[in-house]
């Protein structure tokens, strides 16, 4: 009798921990979820905000730098449109107790696809900025609309060609749905060496062009400052606009790839995985990155402010005139003036100047 009665308890422990169990994942997933659609609005909103400025003109950003930025919005964009529905999507038709099917080995290869474009995408957006400062003279010639269109379909071509044995499940890498991080990843331990390529192919390559050409114009426009510093007395009004601008770029890509590489050899050399949430977190930060993006190559420079108002009140204007008018919003003819000579300023500026935006650096205005 005592030993049914301790069965019975014991059974009945085991059922409570594991309905604990289930209701503990379950909170961690939905916290999860909420997480990455929240991030995921946050950048598409973001990067469509950027796309409705950046197709036309602005001031100071010449047709290659546009191009280049574009590049990026893309990828960006890609975060919020691809990779996050994805794997969402991935996540709630998914059978956990299955092994790795085509479906994941799919998503996977469109996730790495998107980090990878995104990360050569900033390193050649470095590279215009170092021609653009250290070769005034001979940007026209060097960044050509042809030579800017190559390296912009090297950036999104190149990374397929390197991760195209991912998206075969009997390929030369094994993947597998992460229910600590809700993504479709590489068993980056099943083929070591594949996963150390990728690495100095990806991000040491781009990791060394940024730092390289951020630091070099960083360098030069902290010269030009103490110049400016020592024969003119106006230096106080003047802004470290190169720290302003320059360092919170490296700082974010750096916060936000480094440990996620760093996990991704941790699990190829020890077959071992991190704890739960720090998974989670090393994986979607580089997401953020596509956010933060929006801010530091967009929303601190005052041309893209200016234009984005203006587009904002024509928007306002098309939609609700009277609530616009209500707000203060100039009239459609006084809106159609100021676009007509910011649009032919840019256009002289372009004609003018070849060099790109991230000149103004120098210049410290």
């Amino acid at each position: 009798m005592f030993t049914t009665l301790n069965t019975s308890n014991s059974d009945d422990s085991n059922l409570s921990s594991a309905d604990s169990q289930r209701v503990l994942e379950l909170t961690h997933r939905s916290v999860k979820v909420s997480i990455i659609i929240v991030l995921g609005v946050m950048i598409t909103l973001g990067n469509i905000a950027v796309l409705l400025v950046i197709t036309s003109s602005v001031a100071g950003w010449s047709r290659s730098s546009r191009y280049f930025l574009l590049s990026l919005t893309a990828a960006d964009t890609a975060f919020g449109l691809l990779v996050m529905p994805l794997n969402l999507w991935v996540s709630l038709v998914k059978d956990y107790s299955e092994g790795p099917d085509v479906l994941c080995h799919v998503v996977a290869f469109c996730n790495a696809t998107v980090y990878s474009t995104c990360m050569y995408t900033l390193a050649t957006i470095s590279l215009e900025r170092y021609i653009a400062v250290f070769y005034p003279l001979k940007y026209s010639s060097l960044m050509t609309r042809k030579r800017t269109l190559l390296l912009i379909a090297f950036a999104w071509c190149f990374p397929p060609c390197l991760l195209s044995p991912i998206p075969f499940p009997d390929g030369i890498i094994e993947v597998h749905f992460s229910t600590a991080s809700l993504v479709c990843n590489p068993s980056y331990s099943t083929n070591t060496v594949y996963t150390l390529s990728l690495t100095c192919f990806i991000f040491f390559p781009c990791s060394i062009i940024m730092t390289y050409a951020n630091l070099r114009v960083w360098c030069a426009a902290k010269r030009q400052r103490l110049k400016l510093r020592k024969y003119s007395g106006a230096h106080r009004r003047r802004h470290n606009v190169a720290s302003r601008v320059l360092v919170p770029v490296m700082a974010a890509y750096y916060t936000c790839w480094t440990p996620c590489m760093a996990a991704m050899i941790y699990n190829a050399l020890s077959g071992s995985s991190v704890p739960e949430w720090i998974e989670f977190v090393v994986v979607w930060l580089p997401t953020s990155n596509g956010f933060l993006n929006c801010i530091f190559y967009f929303w601190i420079n005052r041309s893209f402010r200016r234009k984005f108002h203006l587009i904002l009140q024509r928007l306002a204007l098309a939609l609700c005139p009277e609530l616009a008018k209500t707000l203060g919003c100039c009239t459609t003819s006084n809106t159609q003036f100021v676009s007509g000579i910011l649009d032919n300023n840019n256009s002289v500026h372009e004609r003018s100047s070849s060099v790109s935006s991230t000149c103004t650096l120098l210049s410290l205005a």
